[in-house]
Protein backbone atom coordinates (compact mmCIF):
# COMPACT_ATOMS: atom_id res chain seq x y z
CA UNK A 1 0.00 0.00 0.00
CA UNK A 2 1.25 3.48 -0.98
CA UNK A 3 1.74 5.89 2.00
CA UNK A 4 0.16 9.55 1.26
CA UNK A 5 0.14 12.15 3.06
CA UNK A 6 -2.64 13.37 5.25
CA UNK A 7 -2.31 17.33 3.72
CA UNK A 8 -0.72 18.58 1.02
CA UNK A 9 -0.06 22.12 0.83
CA UNK A 10 0.43 24.19 -2.11
CA UNK A 11 2.08 28.03 -2.65
CA UNK A 12 0.11 29.82 -4.97
CA UNK A 13 2.57 32.12 -7.35
CA UNK A 14 4.95 30.15 -9.71
CA UNK A 15 3.59 27.08 -7.76
CA UNK A 16 -0.15 26.97 -9.60
CA UNK A 17 -0.06 29.82 -11.67
CA UNK A 18 3.02 31.87 -13.58
CA UNK A 19 2.92 34.88 -12.41
CA UNK A 20 2.69 37.03 -8.53
CA UNK A 21 -0.76 37.84 -8.30
CA UNK A 22 0.62 41.31 -6.31
CA UNK A 23 2.68 42.64 -9.64
CA UNK A 24 2.14 40.70 -12.32
CA UNK A 25 -1.46 41.17 -13.00
CA UNK A 26 -3.50 44.22 -13.53
CA UNK A 27 -7.37 43.89 -11.03
CA UNK A 28 -9.94 44.35 -11.79
CA UNK A 29 -10.17 40.47 -12.91
CA UNK A 30 -13.49 39.11 -14.37
CA UNK A 31 -15.03 36.04 -16.08
CA UNK A 32 -15.71 36.11 -19.46
CA UNK A 33 -18.75 34.23 -20.88
CA UNK A 34 -16.85 31.22 -22.55
CA UNK A 35 -15.18 30.73 -19.08
CA UNK A 36 -12.07 31.87 -19.06
CA UNK A 37 -10.44 34.81 -16.72
CA UNK A 38 -8.93 37.89 -18.08
CA UNK A 39 -7.40 41.38 -16.16
CA UNK A 40 -8.15 44.33 -16.92
CA UNK A 41 -5.55 44.60 -19.74
CA UNK A 42 -7.67 41.71 -21.28
CA UNK A 43 -4.44 39.34 -20.19
CA UNK A 44 -6.00 36.05 -19.98
CA UNK A 45 -4.84 34.65 -16.65
CA UNK A 46 -4.63 30.70 -15.64
CA UNK A 47 -2.83 28.07 -13.68
CA UNK A 48 -0.34 25.75 -14.99
CA UNK A 49 -1.42 23.37 -17.37
CA UNK A 50 -1.77 20.00 -15.31
CA UNK A 51 -3.27 21.96 -11.88
CA UNK A 52 -6.32 21.40 -12.73
CA UNK A 53 -6.51 17.90 -13.38
CA UNK A 54 -4.30 17.02 -10.18
CA UNK A 55 -6.23 19.41 -7.84
CA UNK A 56 -9.73 17.09 -8.50
CA UNK A 57 -7.24 13.50 -8.62
CA UNK A 58 -5.98 14.38 -5.07
CA UNK A 59 -9.82 15.72 -4.16
CA UNK A 60 -11.01 12.64 -5.20
CA UNK A 61 -8.48 10.65 -3.72
CA UNK A 62 -9.88 12.30 -0.13
CA UNK A 63 -6.94 13.90 0.35
CA UNK A 64 -7.32 17.32 2.07
CA UNK A 65 -5.40 19.96 0.33
CA UNK A 66 -4.39 23.87 1.54
CA UNK A 67 -2.81 26.95 0.17
CA UNK A 68 -0.27 28.76 2.00
CA UNK A 69 0.99 32.11 0.13
CA UNK A 70 2.69 35.17 1.25
CA UNK A 71 1.65 37.46 -1.06
CA UNK A 72 1.00 41.16 -0.41
CA UNK A 73 -2.65 40.95 -2.13
CA UNK A 74 -4.62 38.19 -0.39
CA UNK A 75 -7.95 39.90 -1.43
CA UNK A 76 -6.02 39.48 -5.51
CA UNK A 77 -5.17 35.98 -4.74
CA UNK A 78 -8.51 34.79 -3.10
CA UNK A 79 -10.83 36.13 -5.79
CA UNK A 80 -8.71 34.32 -8.88
CA UNK A 81 -8.84 31.05 -6.86
CA UNK A 82 -12.86 32.21 -6.95
CA UNK A 83 -12.73 32.73 -10.71
CA UNK A 84 -10.53 30.22 -11.52
CA UNK A 85 -13.03 27.78 -9.42
CA UNK A 86 -10.18 26.04 -7.38
CA UNK A 87 -11.23 27.54 -3.90
CA UNK A 88 -13.30 24.35 -3.33
CA UNK A 89 -10.16 22.10 -3.99
CA UNK A 90 -8.85 23.70 -0.10
CA UNK A 91 -9.82 23.13 2.78
CA UNK A 92 -7.69 25.57 4.26
CA UNK A 93 -6.23 28.46 3.23
CA UNK A 94 -3.85 31.28 4.63
CA UNK A 95 -3.19 33.61 2.51
CA UNK A 96 -1.31 36.90 4.25
CA UNK A 97 2.45 38.32 4.30
CA UNK A 98 4.73 36.74 6.14
CA UNK A 99 6.48 33.44 7.09
CA UNK A 100 4.88 30.26 6.38
CA UNK A 101 5.82 28.90 9.52
CA UNK A 102 2.95 31.09 10.81
CA UNK A 103 0.90 29.36 8.04
CA UNK A 104 2.37 25.75 9.18
CA UNK A 105 1.56 26.20 12.67
CA UNK A 106 -2.52 27.19 11.55
CA UNK A 107 -2.76 24.46 9.11
CA UNK A 108 -1.48 21.91 12.15
CA UNK A 109 -3.42 23.28 14.99
CA UNK A 110 -6.59 23.33 12.71
CA UNK A 111 -6.51 19.71 11.15
CA UNK A 112 -4.58 18.15 14.33
CA UNK A 113 -2.49 16.23 11.38
CA UNK A 114 1.71 16.27 12.58
CA UNK A 115 3.90 18.45 10.40
CA UNK A 116 5.64 14.59 9.44
CA UNK A 117 2.45 13.86 7.30
CA UNK A 118 2.57 16.95 5.43
CA UNK A 119 3.77 17.16 1.55
CA UNK A 120 4.80 20.66 0.15
CA UNK A 121 5.16 22.65 -2.87
CA UNK A 122 7.16 25.87 -3.85
CA UNK A 123 8.65 27.89 -6.17
CA UNK A 124 10.66 29.73 -3.13
CA UNK A 125 13.86 27.96 -1.88
CA UNK A 126 13.88 29.96 1.20
CA UNK A 127 10.30 28.14 2.39
CA UNK A 128 11.38 25.36 1.43
CA UNK A 129 14.22 25.17 3.65
CA UNK A 130 12.22 27.19 6.64
CA UNK A 131 9.23 24.72 6.58
CA UNK A 132 11.33 21.17 5.87
CA UNK A 133 13.03 22.22 9.20
CA UNK A 134 9.23 21.64 10.67
CA UNK A 135 9.51 17.69 9.36
CA UNK A 136 7.31 18.45 6.58
CA UNK A 137 8.42 16.86 3.11
CA UNK A 138 9.04 19.64 1.15
CA UNK A 139 9.27 19.65 -2.89
CA UNK A 140 10.97 22.65 -4.64
CA UNK A 141 8.77 23.70 -7.77
CA UNK A 142 11.26 25.65 -10.54
CA UNK A 143 8.67 25.26 -13.16
CA UNK A 144 5.34 24.87 -11.68
CA UNK A 145 3.59 21.85 -10.69
CA UNK A 146 3.15 19.33 -13.37
CA UNK A 147 2.03 15.52 -12.76
CA UNK A 148 5.60 14.65 -12.45
CA UNK A 149 6.65 17.01 -9.79
CA UNK A 150 3.09 15.57 -7.96
CA UNK A 151 4.83 11.82 -8.45
CA UNK A 152 8.06 13.21 -7.27
CA UNK A 153 6.50 14.60 -4.57
CA UNK A 154 4.87 11.37 -3.29
CA UNK A 155 8.02 9.25 -3.72
CA UNK A 156 10.03 12.12 -1.50
CA UNK A 157 7.01 11.48 1.23
CA UNK A 158 7.23 7.73 1.19
CA UNK A 159 10.76 7.08 1.35
CA UNK A 160 10.51 9.93 4.32
CA UNK A 161 8.11 7.93 5.80
CA UNK A 162 8.82 4.23 5.76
Amino acid sequence: MTRRPKLIVFDLDYTLWPFWVDTHVDPPFRKLSNGSVCDSSGRKIEGYPAVQEILESLVNEGIPLAVASRTWWPEGARQLLNLLEWEKYFTYQEIYPGSKLTHFKKFAEMCGISYSQMLFFDDEQRNIHEISKLGVTCVFLPNGLTCNALEEGFQQFERKNL
